[in-house]
């Protein structure tokens, strides 16, 4: 039997992957801040006939992770796969997001991640087996305007777990870095809104929103980002990195083909329509309709 955590599985992404793997016949446990939050993960577990087992924990908080982690192992004696999802997204240029906001993104974003690792990877290490996902972003490949906390939290986040799968393969495990394109889930109304104090920004934080409305004209579906979640721990051929939903292939692979400055080129651009037409041609993401659709 395979013992699965999957943090911030209240919603989104983790809520998919918890029940995706449960279906497949994993014992999966799921973590949350509130377990009043978990009426919707209950719902759809029970709607595929299996069950996904709520543990509270807020990935910011130490005692709260490692409560979890103990609770977890006191019930399944191991872990085989900890998938870290639970994360926060943020708005903002990097002049006017204020350090706070950096401060909480990084908690969330990359040392929740650690906290969990540090939690887990010594069950892991002692069984000599296990699998840890951390779910990244294409924010963490390209320098996204608009987005500054969070794409600093998911570069790091990228570092880190390229180091992470250094150090954990003499131990037998596996790191799988998860690089999700856009996708329909609530991080998405949750961060509707970008500072721009000085007014200097408007170029930056319309090009921002319009590339996410016209990803989510065909956003990804979460249940396929938590399909390949499953085919990256069971694979047989194992690789570090997994894109998926819209924009994720093209965006990671494209940015590598790119010079940097192609991509420092396409800030010059004052009209929109260049600027969408450039992105295609670099891309080959249309991104046109999200400044219909914001006009």
């Amino acid at each position: 039997m395979t013992i699965a955590v999957v943090t911030g599985s209240n919603s989104g992404i983790g809520r998919a992957t918890a029940v995706e793997l449960a279906a497949r016949g994993w014992t999966v446990y799921g973590t949350m801040r509130n377990l009043d939050k978990g009426t919707k993960l209950a719902a759809m577990a029970e709607a595929v006939g299996v069950s996904v087992h709520p543990i509270v924990c807020d990935v910011t908080d130490t005692a709260s992770v490692q409560a979890a982690c103990a609770e977890v192992l006191d019930a399944a004696g191991r872990i085989d796969v900890l998938v870290n999802n639970a994360g926060v997204g943020s708005n903002g240029t990097v002049e006017e997001t204020p350090i706070e906001a950096y401060e909480q993104v990084m908690d969330a974003n990359l040392l929740g991640v650690v906290r969990w690792v540090q939690a887990a990877a010594p069950a892991m290490r002692a069984q000599g087996s296990g699998c840890i996902v951390n779910v990244s972003s294409v924010a963490g490949r390209i320098g996204a305007i608009g987005q500054a906390a969070y794409v600093a939290s998911k570069w790091a986040l990228e570092g880190l777990s390229e180091e992470l799968a250094l150090e954990l393969a003499p131990q037998g495990i596996r790191v799988v870095i998860l690089e999700p394109g856009i996708v329909k889930t609530a991080i998405m109304a949750k961060n509707q809104d970008a500072p721009n104090a000085t007014g200097a920004y408007e170029a930056a934080n319309r090009r921002m929103f319009a590339m996410y409305a016209a990803g989510l004209t065909s956003p990804g579906d979460p249940a396929d980002v938590a399909a390949v979640i499953h085919e990256a721990v069971t694979t047989d051929e194992p690789k570090l990195r997994w894109s998926c939903g819209w924009g994720g292939p093209e965006l990671t692979t494209r940015r590598a083909e790119i010079t940097d400055e192609a991509w420092v080129e396409l800030g010059t651009f004052e009209d929109d329509a260049e600027y969408a037409a450039r992105f295609q041609e670099l891309f080959g993401l249309d991104v046109a309709p999200g400044f219909e659709l914001l006009g």
